[in-house]
């Protein structure tokens, strides 16, 4: 029999293409969506994967809710990527980002509890996690030091995975995940806010973008590589924490160099405005990940050079904003 895996934020990016690949691997795929007039499943769409995916109405904010969701999917595996993952928002909405981030992990993990012990849990933390943490590179034994709401909404999902592993010997893994990005990323994020503006400029239909901070730098990967590491890392023999990331580190100043001159632009300073509303208080200047284990454990490895994911993000920009001004 096809196995059953759960996913909670099927319709985010990473959800979208975990689901994709599963799908492929022969899984029966069931996604956790909560109850609203029109599902956003523009991702599934546009990977093409909708009617393949058993969606399930849900809430993991509510623990009655996510234990039902839990019985009805009847899943080997739970995927737990349902967040509310942007920085600035969560400052914001601390308490929504602290309910969805932290208490659904609690539910789901409470509800794997009480309907099947054997299911395997995987928890996507977040690199923001480790804060402005010391040294060049950030491994699993980097302390945490979370420095937002988010972060600190996930901190408390992470012991909390780990408490369960722990006490109750349940298999729950922790995937610290650096910065992952795609086409499928919203325009909030600002690696996605980048290649779709170097894409507007270079076809006419915009003259600048606003940003924040350009010497802010991070470790910058592609999506699919960070949902292929989530399934190998619930296909060990013991569970365990691994960082997802590339190792390498560059910033939003090289992400602009790389994503122009792909459009045949190099005085891009001319079109940049930067602007204080987008500078986060108490914001990361530095962070880079040492996968080591995951490469010699998981025998995982990220597919494309930060070049290659520049030019990948401005192309798939390109391509679809030259397909609405032609339809």
């Amino acid at each position: 029999m096809a196995k059953r895996a759960l996913i909670t934020g099927v319709t985010g990016q990473v959800g979208a293409y975990l689901a994709e690949q599963l799908l492929q691997k022969g899984y029966t795929v069931l996604g956790i969506v909560r109850r609203t007039a029109e599902p956003n499943l523009w991702r599934l769409d546009e990977l093409g994967i909708t009617s393949d995916v058993e969606i399930i109405t849900g809430d993991i904010t509510d623990a009655a809710s996510a234990l039902d969701a839990v019985h009805r999917a009847a899943p080997q595996e739970i995927y737990n990527l349902a967040s509310q993952s942007s920085v600035g928002r969560s400052w914001k909405e601390p308490t929504e980002t602290y309910s969805i981030n932290t208490l659904g992990t609690v539910h789901l993990l409470d509800a794997m509890q009480k309907h099947d012990t054997d299911i395997r849990f995987f928890q996507a933390s977040s690199s923001e996690m480790l804060g402005k943490a010391s040294g060049t590179k950030q491994d699993e034994h980097t302390p945490l030091q979370p420095q937002n709401p988010y972060a600190i909404s996930k901190a408390a999902a992470h012991w909390m995975t780990k408490g369960f592993r722990d006490t109750y010997n349940a298999y729950a893994c922790c995937g610290i995940a650096f910065n992952h990005e795609s086409p499928l990323r919203s325009t909030d994020f600002v690696f996605r806010k980048i290649s779709d503006g170097i894409a507007r400029i270079s076809l006419g239909l915009a003259d600048r973008i606003t940003l924040g901070n350009l010497d802010a730098k991070r470790d910058w990967g592609l999506a699919p590589d960070f949902a292929k590491a989530m399934w190998l890392m619930l296909q060990q023999d013991k569970p365990d924490d691994y960082i997802i990331a590339t190792g390498k580190t560059h910033s939003i100043r090289d992400i602009l160099t790389a994503g122009f001159t792909h459009v045949g632009i190099t005085d891009w300073q001319q079109y940049i405005e930067v602007d204080p509303q987008f500078l986060r208080p108490h914001d990361i200047d530095v962070c880079c990940g040492n996968s080591t284990k995951a490469q010699t454990e998981l025998g995982w490895q990220p597919s494309v050079s930060f070049t290659e994911l520049c030019e990948f993000m401005v192309d798939a920009d390109l391509k679809r904003l030259q397909s609405s001004v032609t339809a």
